[in-house]
């Protein structure tokens, strides 16, 4: 499974805490995604990581230092593994080499935020943004990251919003639509205005 740069898993388990009534949204989780996606959907989690093919992409990675590629790749394998410090030093090995692969720039960001350092994952963000301002991944993470780890509701509902502008049809658009309908049902105080395509 690669990263992607989506917590569909941990979206779908804080809408549908939003939407029990409690009013709170869902404290951020620090499960491994897959984890979060089994705990919201009932999958199972994936294999652990496979430590002869990471030992075997480390030695090509080393004997390549202008390979981004392969440390895109262990930062995926880490990532999915639930493993984020060592997913994040790939990724920023990978981002030196090759500055503008805004997928890697979200990846971090996101492995920032399962660090426990959502400000920090909100700058790389901006990174990503710089790279590609209409990213949806990326503006779908960042509401993700407002709305769990700086619980500012408000701020996620905007660019959630956004999400269905610059990608109305998209997967990213899809998950957006459903957190903006469970603000709505959860705040109504928030007074979210019916975007387009929502």
């Amino acid at each position: 499974m690669g990263v992607a740069g989506v917590f569909f898993g941990v979206l779908v388990g804080w809408i549908i805490g939003s939407q029990s009534g409690t009013g709170v949204p869902a404290p951020a989780v620090t499960a491994a995604p897959a984890q979060a996606s089994a705990a919201a959907g009932g999958q199972p989690a994936p294999p652990p990581l496979d430590e002869s093919r990471a030992a075997a992409m480390k030695t090509t990675a080393q004997q390549n230092p202008t390979d981004a590629v392969t440390r895109v790749e262990l930062g995926n394998m880490y990532f999915d593994a639930g493993r984020f410090q060592e997913a994040a030093e790939f990724y920023e090995q990978a981002l030196k080499i090759h500055p503008r692969d805004v997928n890697a720039s979200t990846d971090l960001g996101i492995a920032y935020y399962y660090m426990n350092q959502p400000d920090r994952a909100l700058a790389q963000f901006d990174r990503s943004l710089v790279i590609d301002p209409a990213h949806a991944k990326t503006l779908l993470n960042i509401g993700i990251v407002r709305a769990f780890g700086k619980q500012d509701l408000k701020g996620a509902a905007d660019v959630w919003q956004k999400v269905l502008v610059v990608a109305p049809s998209s997967e990213e658009a899809r998950a957006a639509r459903q957190a903006l309908d469970g603000l709505r049902s959860a705040h109504p105080d928030l007074n979210i205005p019916k975007g387009q395509g929502s």
